[in-house]
């Protein structure tokens, strides 16, 4: 398929066949998706690839995602890294600034670019991805069972293989929703929300597998009626980020 439709059909894989993926593929997609762009070019990630069966076991269950590595081709986690940086200061007598928010970002932003053409390449090879959040669950823990110094933090987990089956994708918002032309324009969410849950009910209710009556709006409340992972501030400033 071409690249538009490779990315229209993007769908997560949570089951694999279980077949490894060679480490020159891997090499392959690494070096791909360091092609992506990057803020003033500082490259501020790193990416641990997990074959050590213990700790892939390990970092199921500290993810809370043990099910996700059973049968991955490969799994890797997916960092902000300034130390390297800190070493390139150094080489310079410089002390480099880690610990702004805006730095922070600067690493977020890296590690999401890059991982994305990580996937996109992935995906392009006949396998299937899922992305896991949930390697900020015990991100304290994660950074101890791979010796994350300070100034490095694991943002998501994510596991490649080649799928057991295709699973449906899930229809987005609509164009209109996301898309504001000059000026924010939040009067047309009642509107667009309806529609979108009424797409979103009928998506849940024929798929194929784990039919259930839901609708996105209803999901979101559920979500995010409370803070998710309070101690993510309080990590970030041990690991040297405190958002001066």
């Amino acid at each position: 398929m071409d690249t538009r439709e490779l990315l229209r059909n993007h769908a997560s894989v949570r089951k694999y066949t279980g077949e490894q993926i060679p480490r020159e593929t891997v090499m392959d997609l690494i070096e791909t998706a360091q092609m992506a762009a990057s803020s003033h070019f500082v490259q501020a990630y790193s990416v641990i690839w997990v074959t050590d069966e213990n700790k892939k076991q390990k970092l199921g269950e500290l993810s809370k995602n043990e099910f996700q590595f059973l049968t991955a081709g490969a799994s890797f986690l997916f960092c902000v890294d300034f130390k390297r940086l800190q070493a390139a200061g150094q080489k310079h007598g410089v002390d480099i600034v880690t610990d702004s928010a805006e730095n922070l970002l600067v690493g977020v932003v890296d590690v999401s670019l890059f991982a994305q053409n990580f996937v996109v390449a992935a995906e392009a090879k006949g396998y299937g991805i899922c992305y896991i959040g949930g390697a900020r669950n015990n991100p304290a823990e994660i950074s101890e069972l791979f010796n994350l110094p300070k100034s490095v933090f694991p943002l998501f987990a994510l596991t490649i293989g080649t799928p057991t089956k295709r699973n449906e994708t899930k229809p987005r918002l609509p164009v209109p929703a996301v898309l504001h032309e000059n000026a924010y324009d939040e009067a047309k969410y009642d509107a667009l929300l309806e529609e979108y849950d009424a797409t979103m009910e009928g998506y849940y209710a024929s798929r194929s597998s784990n039919q259930k009556t839901a609708t996105w709006t209803k999901q979101m409340a559920d979500y995010l009626i409370e803070q998710k992972r309070p101690y993510i501030k309080e990590f970030l400033a041990q690991q040297g980020f405190t958002w001066k």
